[in-house]
């Protein structure tokens, strides 16, 4: 394999994560870089260059074109058109459907057969376009999901309870957006039950914030993209070194028909398996109401 990943969509996002793997240990050996502004990806391409003589790991950086898909491990898409001031969330998501399926078209003429890890919003409905739109297996097409904001959650359990993020197990699950919610009653600290070492008003604002973090960050400073950067190269790491870990990527569930984030066993060939968690009567009720909106977002865009 030539561990070969492509970035499509060279603004903030996308290059917060070149950025974060040119500055850590990566099995990735080439990176190419592709966005509408052909200059700016090339002067992306050239910034990032000058990071090699002192990074980490050292691999080929050059931008290119959707004909340098052919041979991509991976293709991560970052571009879209932003949320106007005043626009509905399905207007956005209609205007970025159409965009997706003639990037996807050109992507797949090239001859890919990789996995595509999806970032651009609505994500997970776009990750299911991109899945119908690519006829590739639903298990090798997924999007960052829920990921990051499951990091915001343990960290934020971290410092309530002063253990290491490392060493806290829960998941926020479901619609990337704000129906999205923790599962309590799997989450656990060093073998112990969350549920048992924080009270529920607690637990109900740490799960707030874990969810609505993107508001204040973006009220401060216009844009979220350091977190998600550093996500999508553990994501990417974790498929090249076939690690099989367990990651709240937006991954298919064929029993609604929708891309949501919930736990899965992730490695080389995409989702190895989704989880079978025996989860609380109460966070179904809250899963089955993420996956209405989804499903009610794919229903209206088809039509």
């Amino acid at each position: 394999m030539a561990n070969k990943v492509m970035i499509v969509g060279t603004g903030n996002v996308g290059m917060s994560y070149g950025y974060a793997l040119v500055h850590q240990r990566t099995d990735v050996n080439e990176l190419v870089l592709v966005d509408i502004n052909t200059e700016d990806a090339e002067g992306e391409a050239i910034d990032l260059r000058d990071c090699l003589a002192v990074a980490p790991s050292y691999l080929k950086i050059y931008a290119g074109t959707y004909a340098d898909a052919r041979d991509c491990d991976i293709i991560v898409i970052t571009a879209g058109i932003p949320q106007k001031p005043g626009e509905s969330r399905m207007d956005l998501l209609k205007k970025n459907a159409v965009i997706f399926k003639d990037m996807i078209g050109q992507i797949m003429a090239s001859g890919f057969d990789g996995i595509f890890l999806i970032v651009s919003n609505p994500m997970d409905v776009l990750t299911y376009l991109t899945w119908r739109y690519s006829g590739l297996p639903p298990e090798r097409v997924i999007g960052s999901g829920t990921v990051l904001d499951t990091a915001r959650l343990r960290y934020r359990l971290s410092q309530r309870l002063h253990i290491h993020p490392k060493n806290i197990h829960a998941y926020q699950i479901g619609e990337h957006g704000d129906t999205e919610f923790a599962l309590w009653s799997c989450a656990t600290a060093g073998g112990q039950p969350i549920m048992d070492l924080i009270n529920n008003d607690d637990r109900m604002a740490i799960e707030d914030y874990a969810r609505k973090e993107a508001y204040t960050i973006i009220e401060k400073k216009g844009a979220t993209y350091y977190g998600i950067g550093s996500c999508l190269a553990m994501i990417t790491n974790c498929i090249l070194g076939d690690e099989n870990r367990i990651l709240t990527i937006s991954n298919y569930d064929e029993l609604s028909d929708t891309y949501n984030g919930y736990p899965a066993v992730l490695g080389r060939n995409g989702v190895v398996r989704r989880l079978g968690l025996q989860i609380s009567a109460d966070e179904q009720i809250r899963l089955n109401g993420s996956i209405r909106a989804l499903r009610e977002a794919i229903k209206e865009v088809s039509e």
